[in-house]
């Protein structure tokens, strides 16, 4: 039983869903998270570090030590992951393209598919391996057919993991074998970034959340690392690790309803620790909290002075916050817009706002933005108004 129930008054962040996207402008939703406020709650996870956030908002409903950096074993490979379905997506790359391993690929110890020197698999084969089986050698073949080599593919992970705003992360490798690496350290906040970023792939999910799978026309058996995926509820993936160094570690996410939730637990002490310590990450987000939508209904035009149109189309994005359960149901929204704007308008411009409110206090707002282009109207066109009702009346 947990001493104390968590009172959070709540915790809020603006989503407009039509802006995110799969590139550094996603940062927005984690570097405008709000900020938990518990009273006197305290969980006790038994590990280094740990986080628990939500998926699309990026909202923070657990954390201890998580900007901590910690060596992340293999949980690294989320954002070798990342960059290789980012090539995807740009067309650099293709799922279906054949990739041939190299001698330092075919070199790498630790969880493997055994690549041989010259041996070929497509992009899908290797991506599948990676995600279920944590395949070190087919983590660096990847790396190389998409920049070259190895310490290219790193400099470009580094690279990204500034763009993500990932302050604690430095990697040196694409697998998280630490044995000769000096400086391959990450934090649980840092993981939670990048794959909250890396789920948003229907490909990741669809081998994340698969148990048992083959390669090599069904020769080679794959089996999941990370056991949540078979026992857990909702278990979408997503990444465990563990070395002696970096002990065990995750990155699972789990979905139920409309809540997509991601657990960071880096540094436990055994494989089952570890899971355990996750899963109660999970039932307590689960339990506890649920996603409030907004979606954009229609507004009364805004009035326009001085402008070629008297009256301007508004609309505001989608929103969507998460709060404790208890508060969703009480949660008003009120729009707020004056009674004109002066023209010159732009479409973009905000011109008011969205207030979502509980028990009277504003917990969230949406801007709310002019969808026309009204120009200020010149001294041609108040004549030519003029002489249009002059002949009306005429």
């Amino acid at each position: 039983m947990r001493k104390k129930i968590l009172r959070i008054a709540f915790s809020v962040v603006c989503v407009f869903l039509a802006a995110v996207c799969l590139t550094g402008s996603a940062l927005a939703v984690f570097a405008s998270e709000v900020e938990v406020e518990a009273e006197e709650y305290k969980m006790d996870i038994n590990a280094n570090a740990a986080i628990l956030i939500d998926a699309e908002t990026g909202v923070v409903l657990y954390e201890k030590n998580a900007d901590q950096a910690y060596p992340p074993a293999s949980v690294t490979k989320v954002m070798t992951l990342l960059l290789i379905m980012e090539a995807i997506e740009a067309g650099n790359i293709g799922l279906s393209d054949m990739v041939s391993t190299s001698e330092k690929a075919a070199s790498m110890g630790g969880s493997q598919i055994f690549l041989e020197p010259g041996e070929q698999m497509s992009v899908e084969d290797l991506v599948k391996s990676v995600v279920i089986a944590s395949a070190n050698d087919a983590a660096v073949a990847l790396a190389e057919y998409v920049a070259g080599s190895e310490e290219a593919f790193v400099s470009m992970m580094n690279a990204r993991a500034t763009e993500l705003g990932m302050k604690n992360t430095c990697f040196e490798n694409t697998n998280g074998l630490d044995d000769t690496v000096t400086n391959h350290l990450t934090s649980a906040r840092d993981i939670a970034i990048m794959s909250a970023m890396l789920i948003k792939y229907d490909t990741i999910l669809k081998y994340s959340s698969t148990w048992m799978d083959t390669i090599r026309n069904g020769a080679f058996g794959l089996t999941n690392t990370n056991r949540l995926v078979r026992f857990y509820d909702g278990a979408t993936g997503l990444k465990t690790g563990s070395t002696d160094k970096a002990k065990f570690c995750i990155s699972a996410s789990a979905k139920r309803g409309d809540l997509h939730l991601i657990a960071v637990v880096m540094g436990a002490p055994t494989r089952d620790i570890r899971n355990e310590e996750t899963k109660k990450l999970l039932d307590y987000g689960f339990a506890n909290y649920k996603m409030y939508r907004d979606t954009f209904e229609s507004i009364e035009p805004l009035s326009v002075v001085g402008g070629t149109l008297d009256k301007c189309a508004v609309k505001y994005s989608d929103f969507a916050m998460v709060a404790e359960k208890g508060v969703i149901g009480k949660i008003e929204r009120y729009i707020e817009l004056p009674e004109f704007v002066a023209a010159p308008v732009k479409k973009g411009d905000v011109v008011g706002r969205v207030v979502y409110r509980y028990n009277g206090e504003d917990i969230g707002e949406n801007p709310i933005y002019a969808d026309t282009d009204i120009a200020k109207i010149s001294f041609l066109d108040v004549l030519e108004r003029m002489l249009e009702i002059f002949l009306l009346r005429g």
